[in-house]
């Protein structure tokens, strides 16, 4: 990864700004790209301005000026970079415009964000996004508000403004106590985390996985897993035998993105591959995000989607359309079940069939394992387990594979070691003949950028045990806020998402109380455009009330399960409380008119797992709300809601902290005082 060209600011001035242009034209045609007269008039005209701005900036000739630097994650590059020992300039211009618009603000600022989160050289120090529209009248410019590290609102200037501003903010940095090396910043790893859209945006149009890493040197598993899997597949290939592989992991580190893999990145060899998931929600945003992509990369949409129907597949379908038609063999070898653990044990399955066009007789995992069984010679399945992931009544977990498998002796077995024994629901039976590989399961989370202990934390929570909680607590910068406002919960996701992250809010299925709250409409997540539209499209900046960062309808653990949100906001109700006696957790359903107790473990297990996913939602951070309540309404007990708050403080979470407002001081103000100084 590197700049289509860089070099020193005397360097830089020393070039012939045709050498300049003629470079970055050479890495057009490097690259494969589509050569434009306009895209040489823009840099050209951007050499010519930085040439005219640059001498005047007191000690900048030894700041390093890279120009078309790529953000893969995102799919651009950065036209202008600057580098100074006290800050990094990310500068796009728009040569020509006249106004600043709202998808321009967003992309300058992403890419600054981007750099923030996943490019190590400028994780500790102030990140500048700066949107140059050359031709924009002059507007009043304040001073960014300059911390050690992060991104600060994005600065608009035209053409003759920019020279002041950075002027101005080169005097404010000038001397910092972590002085950048500026030759060496362009050289720094950058290791992009992507959300599972972002991921599978990437694999599908690559069949590549190069470009997909991790962030953190402990989450190296996520490698050995992909590549355990491919050995597996690999020589199940080559004996032609039947192999089923459990990957299991907590949740957020990774499984489905190992799904992804192997069913988009491999099957150049007549042994295609299909994503199947139980989870509706999963299926729609995936096709539809695959969908938007290839279209805008001009391929027809009708013939996009006919293809996205094989490569993404509802498990629902794919099952019926087989048990119906018994003497069929599905064209795929290779069969990828996201939340594996979820499928039907026999006496739900039977119960749910019943009244459909195709009868179930036996558990869905056995069915399965007939209908791949049709083919003569090779074929896999792979099994995403998620831990504590079962929310909902009839699903059999690891053991209802295990039950089916004994009577498939065809099927070779490879798991983790920690999935095998105990018998109970998390696990499937011992069985002499299971491969055991350790690297099939995935211990560190991904999903949380931050901090990889809230998954740890959670679960502690759940269980209750407040002396890990707290210890989990203190160790780290725990990325849980708590708040009794709804309104300080919006303000807090919107000041957080800025112009670029994703947020929205979630909630329990059982949360029937948060209507009294104002919060009574949750996205319908059996509805494949609605779902699309609550996760792909967005409120900044289109404005779109569908979206899920307009904040106005909450997804369920059905329509999160799977997917992920940049910033989440935790809408906590009464159907999870704290009892009486504080000593446990208690789950509710809400009947009639009151609340009623509920007491089977299997129903207490799907609850906790329900908040499980919830909690484990988000790739920054989780911003909680527990009502306050009302004295007047029996269901919103407000001391019954205190002891929830109240718990989830003694396992530390802080709480949330209004945002501080920005600096009222003009560019030309502060100039004059720093040159006075």
């Amino acid at each position: 990864m590197g700049a289509w060209w860089s070099g020193s600011v005397t360097t830089f001035l020393h070039t012939p700004p045709d050498q300049l242009c003629a470079a970055l034209s050479h890495k057009v045609v490097q690259n494969r790209f589509q050569g434009e007269p306009q895209q040489a008039r823009a840099w050209q005209a951007q050499i010519d301005l930085l040439r005219d701005i640059l001498p005047t900036i007191p000690n900048a000739q030894d700041w390093q000026v890279l120009f078309e630097f790529p953000i893969p994650r995102l799919g651009g590059r950065i036209d202008t970079v600057l580098v100074s020992p006290g800050a990094i300039y990310v500068l796009e211009f728009k040569i020509g415009s006249s106004s600043f618009d709202a998808s321009a603000l967003s992309q300058t600022e992403g890419y600054a964000l981007d750099l923030l989160d996943f490019h190590t050289a400028s994780r500790n120090h102030p990140l500048i996004p700066v949107l140059v529209a050359t031709d924009a009248p002059p507007r009043a410019q304040t001073t960014p508000l300059l911390l050690p590290l992060g991104v600060t609102e994005v600065q608009r200037v035209n053409a003759t403004g920019l020279k002041t501003l950075l002027t101005t903010l080169a005097l404010q940095t000038a001397h910092t106590e972590n002085p950048l090396i500026p030759a060496q910043w362009e050289h720094a790893p950058y290791d992009p985390v992507p959300s599972i859209v972002e991921a599978a945006r990437q694999i599908y149009a690559t069949h590549s996985v190069a470009d997909i890493h991790t962030a953190r040197a402990d989450a190296t598993n996520l490698t050995q897993t992909s590549a355990c899997i491919a050995s597996i597949l690999q020589k199940a290939r080559t004996e032609r035998c039947k192999v089923i592989v459990f990957v299991s992991g907590i949740p957020g580190a990774g499984k489905t993105l190992c799904g992804l893999k192997a069913a988009f990145a491999d099957g150049d060899d007549g042994t295609g591959a299909t994503f199947l998931t139980g989870n509706p929600t999963l299926v729609s945003v995936l096709r539809e995000a695959l969908t938007r992509d290839t279209v805008s990369r001009g391929q027809k949409r009708l013939l996009v989607e006919q293809r996205m129907e094989s490569t993404i597949q509802s498990l629902t379908k794919f099952r019926d359309h087989y048990v119906g038609r018994p003497a069929e063999c599905p064209p795929e070898h290779v069969m990828v079940i996201d939340e594996a653990q979820r499928c039907w044990k026999q006496a739900q399955a039977v119960r749910k069939s019943a009244s459909r066009h195709v009868k179930l007789t036996e558990s869905e995992p056995a069915h399965l394992l007939d209908i791949m069984g049709r083919h003569d010679g090779f074929a896999a399945i792979l099994c995403l387990i998620g831990h504590g992931q079962e929310i909902n009544d009839g699903e059999g977990g690891l053991a209802c594979w295990g039950e089916a498998l004994l009577s498939h002796p065809a099927w070779r077995v490879e798991a983790a070691p920690d999935v095998i024994g105990t018998g109970d629901l998390t696990h499937l039976p011992t069985t002499p003949e299971a491969g055991r590989q350790r690297f099939l399961h995935l211990g560190v989370a991904i999903r949380s950028l931050r901090e990889e202990t809230a998954p740890r934390w959670v679960n502690a929570v759940l269980n209750g045990d407040v002396e890990t909680a707290q210890r989990l607590a203190g160790q780290t910068d725990l990325p849980f806020r708590l708040t009794r406002s709804l309104d300080d919960l919006r303000a807090g996701l919107r000041h957080r998402s800025r112009l670029t992250y994703r947020c929205g809010l979630v909630a329990s299925s059982k949360a029937k109380r948060l209507r009294a709250e104002g919060l009574g409409c949750e996205v319908p997540h059996m509805d494949d455009k609605a779902v699309s539209q609550w996760f792909l499209n967005r409120w900044v900046p289109d404005k779109d009330i569908r979206a899920s960062d307009a904040l106005e309808t909450c997804a369920t653990e059905f329509a999160i399960q799977g997917l992920e949100l940049d910033f989440v906001g935790l809408c906590w109700d009464g159907d999870l409380i704290r009892a009486p006696s504080g000593d446990r957790w208690q789950p509710r359903r809400f009947s009639g008119t009151k609340w009623a107790n509920v007491s089977t473990a299997e129903a207490t297990l799907w609850r906790l797992n329900t908040y499980r996913v919830l909690l484990t939602r988000a790739r920054y951070e989780t911003l909680i709300w527990v009502p306050q309540g009302s004295a007047d309404d029996p269901t919103r007990d407000p001391e019954t809601l205190d002891r929830i708050a109240d718990f989830l403080m003694r396992c530390g979470v802080r709480p949330l902290e209004p945002a501080a407002p920005a600096r009222p001081f003009t560019l030309q103000n502060d100039l004059a005082d720093l040159l006075q100084d």
